[in-house]
């Protein structure tokens, strides 16, 4: 099992710093919108009107677009239909190693970006998190045209995961020809909710991904969920959030340098701060949360992600004992 943030099985914090959840949802539209779906019926195993929703969202062609149970299940497939070497820019989200390993494939977490471009000639399945998770670092436009071109010519598939591009506080490059993988959940507070979708860049593509799904991948709350995210009610909540999750996070990052803490802030509303390898136990024993980063090499390393100022004033009393 790939660790993420969130529940660890012990009790409940009083403050969840390891949640890349958006602390200001969950989104008031979305549960309105799910709470209306009818529960007794099937969906269209098809997801007709869903794909046609999302195609005039993103104005693709319907066939395009390929309806998936999270984020996580879109990479397992991805990677069980290609069949092939898998490539990832680290240090990343650990879900892309964890769905290479249950296909018996090879996986390779390049350091550095021109390790990533050179290593493009031997992967058939690349993944680049655009911000990454868990460092927040945003590429720029050069690096993902080349990284596309690149791609192109060795035939790998390049996707770009999307998860918190909403969450960016800056433009986020994504160029043509590469699949584009959605999971709306954490900008919109409601990461309970399993819904994700990917955009092929053709419509061959995601009909090889959608026939490798199992029927009825999401449900019918998870389909007036991804409905509903791309309406102007949904998409004006998640924008009147943003200037408040990036103050928030301003807010984490220079308390912790005060306090002398090394701290890496990117695009999204989340920063990575080196705290010591015992902090988030130490921090967890006092009832608040943090994603360690051992998994990833850096254990001295923790993310922690925009909260409130009760959880920040809470944070800064545990760490004067630190």
């Amino acid at each position: 099992m790939t660790f993420h943030g969130g529940p660890d099985g012990g009790p409940e914090p009083r403050h969840d710093f390891s949640s890349n959840a958006n602390a200001l949802g969950p989104n008031p539209v979305l549960l309105a919108a799910i709470r209306r779906a009818d529960l007794s019926r099937y969906p269209d195993p098809n997801y007709g009107a869903l794909r046609e929703v999302l195609a005039a969202h993103h104005r693709v062609p319907a066939e395009s677009v390929v309806p998936g149970s999270g984020a996580s299940e879109l990479i397992h497939r991805l990677v069980r239909v290609r069949a092939g070497a898998v490539l990832a820019l680290g240090p990343t989200f650990g879900e892309y190693a964890h769905a290479a390993r249950a296909a018996g494939v090879g996986y390779r977490e390049a350091r550095s970006r021109e390790a990533f471009l050179r290593g493009l000639e031997n992967a058939a399945l690349a993944f680049l998190a655009q911000p990454n998770n868990p460092t927040g670092e945003l590429f720029e436009a050069g690096f993902v045209q080349e990284a596309a071109r690149r791609a192109s010519r060795y035939g790998a598939w390049l996707v770009f995961d999307l998860a918190y591009a909403p969450l960016a506080d800056v433009y986020v490059p994504v160029p043509e020809g590469a699949f584009r993988l959605f999971a709306p959940n954490k900008a919109h507070g409601l990461t309970g909710v399993r819904a994700g979708y990917l955009i092929a860049p053709s419509e061959n593509l995601a009909a090889r991904l959608t026939r490798a799904a199992p029927s009825w991948v999401i449900g019918a709350a998870e389909v007036a969920f991804l409905c509903a995210q791309a309406g102007v009610g949904a998409r004006n909540w998640l924008q009147g959030t943003l200037p408040v999750l990036f103050a928030w996070r301003r807010r984490l990052a220079g308390l912790l340098r005060e306090r002398g803490y090394a701290v890496q802030e990117g695009a999204a509303n989340f920063i990575m701060a080196r705290l010591g390898e015992d902090a988030a136990a130490f921090l967890r024993a006092r009832g608040l949360r943090v994603r360690p980063l051992a998994d990833k090499g850096l254990p001295d390393w923790a993310r922690l992600s925009a909260q409130p100022p009760e959880a920040l004033a809470a944070l800064a009393a545990a760490l004067k004992e630190h």
